[in-house]
């Protein structure tokens, strides 16, 4: 496969993966409120990064902004703090593959510059993809920590009510145990994952063009080897023997 393929392949990878993380940092309902066992369901009730909403049956939907920073978990934060990071370097990711490519003719850039701006690039994919996987995974865990603590507190365990009220600062923007909710997964969360893992490949693309790049540059400028030519003295015998026929000639 050619370097001009796998560096094409890994820019467009990286578009569609810088504008999951995008969109899944931006959306919604990362975690969804479980009413497999709620008795009213008139009411839906979603979890973002950012705020959590509620939509009624008629189609009325109202969004809460989380105000404030010390309220919620660290493990929260970090979770905000990796998918924005990821979302910054994927797109900065983007403009360098983008004037990296060879297709793209720029005057005063050699090919051995667009080399090293696409394996740049590459590894910025690489981190952005590491960063909304790791995202998504961590915020993912505090939804399991919160269900089974849920559950264990709907099927009886009375006596750890003050634990779960108490817990409920802890979860930040999950929500907390107090009136103990189950929340699920949900659908941001697949996004993020989707996201980073084609920002993966986009970025393992991006570093294998940059090897395919490379050789061909040392390929169109191979080494030559010079050698000098070698200048022979005529010896005295023959400029005498010419000299003796010139002087014969004009006698």
């Amino acid at each position: 496969m050619g370097s001009s393929v796998l560096q094409n392949a890994g820019f467009v990878l990286g578009i569609i993966g810088a504008a999951a993380l995008i969109a899944a940092t931006t959306m919604n309902n990362w975690s969804i409120k479980d009413r497999q066992q709620d008795v009213v369901t008139s009411i839906y009730t979603y979890k973002g990064l950012w705020r959590d909403c509620e939509t009624e049956s008629s189609g009325f939907t109202e969004c809460r902004p989380f105000y404030g920073l010390l309220g919620f978990a660290g493990s929260f934060q970090a979770v905000r703090a990796l998918m924005v990071v990821g979302v910054v370097v994927g797109v900065l990711g983007a403009l360098i593959s983008a004037f990296s490519l060879q297709c793209l003719k720029m005057n005063t850039m050699e090919d051995t510059t667009k080399a090293k701006m696409s394996l740049t690039a590459g590894i910025m994919f690489i981190v952005a993809g590491i960063c909304g996987i790791a995202g998504a995974s961590i915020y993912a865990n505090q939804i399991v920590a919160s269900f089974r603590m849920s559950s264990y507190l709907n099927s009886g365990g009375g006596g750890m009510g003050g634990m779960g009220g108490g817990m409920g600062g802890m979860e930040g923007g999950i929500g907390g145990m107090g009136g103990m909710p189950r929340f699920t997964f949900g659908p941001a969360l697949f996004v993020a994952w989707i996201g980073g893992g084609v920002l993966l490949v986009g970025g393992i693309l991006k570093s294998l063009a940059f090897r395919g790049m490379v050789e061909n540059d040392k390929s169109r400028y191979p080494g030559v080897a010079y050698k000098a030519q070698s200048h022979s003295k005529p010896d005295n015998d023959d400029h005498h023997s010419e000299g003796g026929r010139r002087d014969q000639k004009y006698v």
